[in-house]
Order: structure tokens, then sequence, then C-alpha cells
């Protein structure tokens, strides 16, 4: 089976190389972006004006191979790449929640963004608490490190080699 995708648009951002760009959203809340819809695909954007908050589901586009066993941004040791969100995956997908500002035509400018600049765009999703929130949540090894990730900023471990 051959799964084939291709972008709906592209991400621009201020964070044009790996270094000091945040490594999830909530470290990036003051940077801004802006997406730019391919025109064969604006009209899907009737009523998402109506959210505040959007998922961006985007291809690692400077992400070549994978790693099954990775070392995270947010701590030293080993972890299944799984539980992680290390860009080194065997799909490359990535995946952000940003805040929706405006819709202008076919462009999109968000906030709270992680993301590199020229990033090819795979969907988008309305974030709907009522259908996204969950209590009692486990976050794993990722609980000790939670507090680090608003100061934590990538580098080019992930990077192409």
């Amino acid at each position: 089976m051959v799964i084939k995708y291709q972008p709906i648009g592209y991400i621009y951002t201020t964070c044009k190389t790996l270094n000091d760009m945040p490594i999830q959203p909530a470290g990036g809340k003051t940077l801004k972006g802006e997406i730019e819809i391919l025109q064969e695909y604006a009209e899907g954007l009737s009523d998402l004006d109506g959210f505040s908050h959007i998922f961006l589901l985007y291809h690692f586009h400077r992400s070549h191979n994978f790693k099954l066993r990775v070392i995270p941004f947010l701590d030293d040791n080993f972890h299944g790449v799984f539980a992680t969100r290390a860009p080194k995956r065997p799909n490359h997908i990535g995946l952000s929640l940003v805040a929706l500002d405006k819709i202008v035509g076919n462009k999109l400018y968000i906030s709270g963004i992680d993301i590199l600049n020229e990033t090819p765009l795979l969907d988008i999703k309305p974030f709907i608490p009522d259908f996204d929130y969950r209590k009692n949540v486990r976050t794993g090894w990722y609980n000790s490190n939670l507090s680090k990730v608003k100061k934590y900023r990538s580098d080019s471990r992930f990077e192409a080699q």
C-alpha cells in the first residue's frame, strides 16, 4: 500500500533554522506565523474563523530518516520515539496546537508557534475543548521535565545527516 500526501499550504515563521526555535508551542507563545493555503484548498477555510485555536498537521521537511529510540530535548535518556515528540519519526508528521488570530483570504495568521519556516502543511483541524480535553492525564517521563518546555530551544540533533 502506498500512502501519498500533498501539502495544502505552507507555514511561514521567523524560525529559519533549528537553533533557538521553541520545541513546543508553549515555548513559542509570543511567536507569530502565517499560513498560506493553496488556492485550490482555500474554500475549505470557510467558517474556520470562528475558532480560537487550531491543530496543524505538517511534514517535518528537514527530517529525512528515523530512529526508534531517541534522546529528546527535555531529557538525557533514550526513549522510544513514540513516547516523544521528536521529529525523527517513521512518517515525519508533526502536530502543533496554535492560536488562530485571523484569516484574510487564503492566509491564516497564527501565534504560539514552534514550526520551522516554509514547513509543508498537511491538514488543519479545529480545537474543540469539549472534544479534546481529557481529565486524569498521565504525562509519562515528561512529568519531571514539564517546567523546562517554555525555556528550552531546539538544536540540530534531529536534523538530516
